[in-house]
């Protein structure tokens, strides 16, 4: 992006869980070029200490309003984290810190103050232990912004994979998928295949729940009672979408040709061949939200933190996709 006139768009960058590596990747962030304001949500003296950590010239300035970005210099929106920080140790105290940076970037993206919030990695457990229920980024922007179905989609270049579940155990999984629920994530996942990414007319590929796509009712009946009928409601109303397909072979090159993405079932049964595709450069985008959310594909990395061998290539690929989303 080196060389491109930066414009008066600001993405807010949150800086996740203080003691694993989301400080490094948003610092490694002002290291290139950037065509919008850029603002990262931290605590000004975390980021100045893993600052000297990694050895980094970087000036900080800590602003309310970001100016346009330059090479060499973050912009920090302020927030205090109680405890202090050390890299790789994580603490509860800080536990409501990483969720006050999310609801930030969130009010800020809903009144027109953000064109999107691009958010590092979290720590699930710490924010429990902080006495939060919490399953993930996900489920916790839906509830902030009010949203009834919230979409998880994956994005690795040109395959994309969405889930019609999340973060639930895998015994809960097929009590979870629903007639009614499937259809509603086929539309949003339709919506916003549509809305964020310029598709006029997305394909869907919808994977079955059981092997074999239940074989014809002898591995379960999940396909036959529920997916095939939420896929038929959908097409009925103009959504292109196909199966139910085995799992096993539905990622064949053949089969994505003519697809625009795959619905999965559940988190590891599409997930696990996305990562392995674009694991580093990966995208999480969460599609229904009023606002445009996109996420890296990995956790906190406690080990790495303050190491300076953190990759930051997940956290570049997601701010370049919340730019191409602004723009479409």
């Amino acid at each position: 992006m080196t060389g491109q006139a930066a414009d008066a768009r600001t993405i807010i960058v949150t800086s996740g869980e203080p003691a694993g590596i989301g400080p490094d990747l948003c610092l490694a962030l002002a290291e290139r070029d950037w065509p919008c304001r850029l603002l990262v949500a931290a605590d000004p003296r975390l980021m100045a200490a893993r600052r000297a950590e990694l050895g980094l010239k970087i000036d900080l300035e800590t602003v309310e309003v970001a100016g346009p970005h330059v090479r060499g210099r973050l912009q920090i929106l302020a927030h205090r984290a109680p405890a202090p920080v050390v890299a790789g140790r994580l603490d509860p105290a800080n536990g409501h810190y990483v969720l006050d940076l999310l609801r930030s970037a969130v009010a800020g993206c809903r009144d027109g103050r953000y064109a999107a919030m691009v958010t590092a990695p979290v720590q699930k457990s710490t924010i429990n232990e902080a006495g939060v229920p919490f399953s993930g980024h996900t489920e916790f922007l839906a509830e902030l912004t009010g949203t009834p179905r919230p979409v998880m989609l994956l994005v690795a270049g040109k395959l994309r994979v969405a889930l019609a579940t999340t973060h639930l155990p895998l015994r809960a999984v097929p009590d979870a998928l629903r007639l009614d629920d499937l259809v509603a994530t086929l539309r949003v996942l339709a919506a916003g295949l549509r809305e964020r990414f310029g598709l006029v007319r997305p394909r869907i590929l919808v994977l079955g729940l059981n092997p074999h796509a239940g074989e014809s009712g002898h591995l379960g009946r999940e396909e036959i009672e529920v997916i095939a009928p939420a896929i038929a409601r959908a097409a009925a109303e103009g959504i292109v979408a196909r199966g139910p397909l085995p799992a096993d072979t539905a990622f064949t090159p053949r089969q994505l040709t003519d697809a625009d993405a795959v619905l999965a079932m559940y988190h590891d049964q599409g997930l696990p061949v996305l990562k392995y595709a674009g694991f580093g450069h990966a995208v999480n985008v969460t599609l229904g939200l009023p606002i445009l959310r996109t996420s890296v594909d990995h956790g906190t990395a406690l080990d790495l933190a303050g190491t300076g061998r953190a990759d930051p290539g997940s956290l570049i690929a997601a701010l370049e996709l919340a730019l191409g989303c602004v723009r479409a």
